[in-house]
């Protein structure tokens, strides 16, 4: 699938005044992002650099080789509406996704549109505006289509220069395989993003007993080993495995079930607590008898 943004002119993006908060003043003035990750600026943080400094220095370095896939929506968690919703099933879906834009599309998910925005819907048909007839197709915005190997980097660079903040995750049979915002993106550098309607997260890494631990999989396998006090994985695929769902999904060579156990190596076991067809959400850590005895002294 060509990845130009649905309803693009031929001489560039189609700029609005939501998508495009921070436009530059003019041809001659360099990206933010183009000087966030030059090699320079990655390779001058100072050693002594205060402890956020250093944190978003090794996020920087870590975001150049992750790529779409690492942090994409996978498809069974998109939340999207079909061209012909009505303006009631629209609210609905923005109040119970309390998400401000939403992917549209003709069908199936399959045949994306566009995306709409909370905020044009609200200035458009809320507010008093009256009683006229509800025209999602006339709202729509373009969206970016890329696939799931392209690197963070590169797509947060061709969302600045689209002014566009959503993409979906094309697999190699063009069908959409994720949903990725710029959200997502900038989280990888500077944290979670949260706002006055998140809720409180669950932990990444709880102890339910002595040795035995409650995990995110998708906390990162070095902060599971630190909060561990122990190896879990082997240098030699600490490049390929970023995740812990990503080790257990590595050790038992495929993607395990709900309520399977999973052995390691050093003989830990995994058990998984909850995940779908597409991916695992938490995952029970037992830590060897010895290891663990190791890991509390």
């Amino acid at each position: 699938m060509n990845d130009t943004p649905i309803g693009q002119a031929p001489g560039g993006p189609d700029l609005s005044a939501d998508e495009d908060p921070d436009s530059p003043d003019g041809a001659a003035r360099q990206s933010f992002f183009s000087r966030l990750f030059r090699r320079e600026a990655l390779e001058g943080v100072s050693r002594r650099a205060a402890p956020g400094d250093a944190d978003l220095a090794v996020n920087l370095r870590r975001m150049r080789r992750l790529k779409v896939d690492d942090v994409s929506v996978p498809r069974a968690d998109i939340v999207a509406v079909p061209n012909d919703a009505s303006f009631a099933d629209v609210v609905a879906a923005f109040r119970s996704s309390e998400l401000s834009r939403l992917p549209v599309y003709d069908e199936t998910l399959d045949q994306p549109e566009g995306l709409v925005l909370f905020k044009d819907v609200a200035l458009r048909y809320g507010f008093g505006a009256g009683d006229a007839p509800f025209d999602l197709a006339g709202m729509l915005r373009p969206l970016l289509y890329v696939p799931p190997s392209m690197p963070l980097a590169a797509l947060l660079q061709k969302m600045q220069s689209a002014h566009i903040h959503m993409a979906l995750v094309i697999d190699e049979y063009g069908g959409v395989d994720g949903l990725v915002t710029i959200e997502d993106v900038l989280e990888q550098i500077v944290g979670d993003i949260s706002d006055e309607h998140d809720e409180a997260e669950e932990p990444l890494w709880q102890e339910e007993a002595p040795g035995v631990y409650l995990a995110q999989a998708r906390m990162d396998v070095d902060e599971a080993e630190r909060a561990a006090g122990l190896p879990l994985i082997d240098p030699g695929l600490a490049e390929e495995v970023d995740t812990l769902g990503g080790l257990v999904i590595r050790l038992a060579g495929r993607l395990p079930v709900r309520g399977e156990v999973v052995a390691h190596p050093a003989g830990h076991e995994f058990e998984v607590v909850e995940g779908d067809a597409r991916r695992l959400d938490r995952v029970r850590v037992r830590l060897a008898p010895a290891r663990s005895a190791e890991a509390a002294e």
